[in-house]
């Protein structure tokens, strides 16, 4: 059950979905019945049916950032920076100034302090400092730093996604790689479990009684990290940014009182809502960074039901759903979905469990 192995299984690559359905909502859906361990089949748009009124829905509303710049070194050859804690540190800078900010960075070589980077739009960096992929920069900004990040930056998409950047892409992937309810800006990766919903779906599920809430976690570099440890119980989680907001606490505390379902989409909710949980299964209003990894043997307090994606061998997010589901249970529905060519990952298929 701590062991890497134990969360490995047979990928067929060409079930790595390279773009959404469309449209989002026509994804389909594999639902699995944790007591009686039963799985059946539908399509994501068949929640408005599966949820009940009275449910409580916890989206999480972090935005994708495009924060993968493509640039050169001053001294010529090719670099690419993804900058990695945007949330926090572009507050206050309007207009010009500096911006320093950690980033992974790419290049032939290894960069050296005062290495200078140049990128599209007048957007130029000066490196401060680090080793080993993991740099301090600072950016010199003359206008608004959205502004040109906007223009100059590319959506950070999972490695697995592959593009032709010498085509056109097969989506826009600056609309399809965010959720319709994106809000915060801050992540470098997308909280997929949402990118299945629709505005329409979720105005059913409203009308139906369904009630939805938002926290925010700024989905970090953690999420491309595999892990290196035999033992995962040796696996430390990268740190991300999170608010749970009172008015999002008192309404989850609320449906646990009147014992109405919490249902979290996405790994990235059901993390913070666990983290700020106390005993009796209420949660805590607050702000902060959440490192919380989940696996076997973990107690749940909080949620009751989970949607999310199909998820990469060997991987935290994996071995959480494991956790809520149980790992041999949640691995005969992997050998399922394969079996019937269910679309995996990021722009892949859906799994609601309960």
């Amino acid at each position: 059950m701590y062991s890497l192995n134990d969360y490995n299984y047979n990928l067929p690559e060409d079930l790595i979905a390279q773009v959404p359905a469309s449209p989002r909502d026509k994804s389909r859906l594999m639902v699995l019945g944790r007591k009686l361990q039963t799985i059946s089949h539908y399509h994501f748009m068949d929640i408005a049916r599966l949820l009940s009124p009275g449910d409580l829905l916890v989206l999480n509303n972090t935005c994708v950032v495009p924060a993968r710049l493509i640039g050169s070194k001053e001294t010529g050859g090719g670099v690419e920076v993804l900058l990695l804690n945007y949330a926090g540190q572009t507050e206050g800078l309007e207009c010009g100034g500096n911006l320093t900010c950690e980033c992974l960075v790419k290049s032939s070589k290894r960069p050296h302090t005062g290495s200078k980077f140049l990128f599209n739009e007048g957007l130029q960096a000066v490196v401060l400092g680090g080793a080993n992929g993991l740099y301090k920069l600072r950016f010199k900004v003359k206008g608004n730093f959205d502004t040109l990040l906007n223009r100059a930056g590319q959506i950070p998409l999972p490695p697995y996604i592959k593009r032709d950047e010498t085509n056109p892409p097969p989506c826009d992937d600056r609309v399809c790689y965010q959720t319709v309810y994106a809000e915060r800006k801050g992540a470098v990766a997308a909280p997929t479990a949402g990118l299945h919903f629709s505005r329409e779906l979720l105005n059913k599920l409203t009308e139906k009684g369904v009630e939805i809430v938002p926290i925010t976690l700024h989905v970090g570099y953690g999420s491309f990290l595999p892990v290196r440890v035999q033992d995962i119980r040796k696996h430390q989680i990268h740190p991300e940014v999170y608010e749970l907001t009172e008015e999002t606490a008192r309404a989850i505390n609320t449906a646990k009182d009147q014992r109405r379902r919490i249902i979290a989409v996405g790994t990235t909710t059901m993390r913070v809502l666990e983290f700020a949980s106390e005993p009796d299964g209420r949660v805590r209003p607050g702000s902060g960074e959440c490192d919380l990894f989940i696996y076997p043997g973990f107690e749940f307090r909080v949620i009751d039901a989970l949607i999310t994606n199909f998820h990469l061998p060997r991987t935290t997010l994996l071995m959480l759903v494991a956790a809520f589901a149980g790992r041999d249970f949640i691995l005969n529905a992997y050998n399922e979905a394969i079996r019937r060519r269910y679309r995996l990952y990021s722009y892949g298929d859906a799994m609601l469990i309960l």
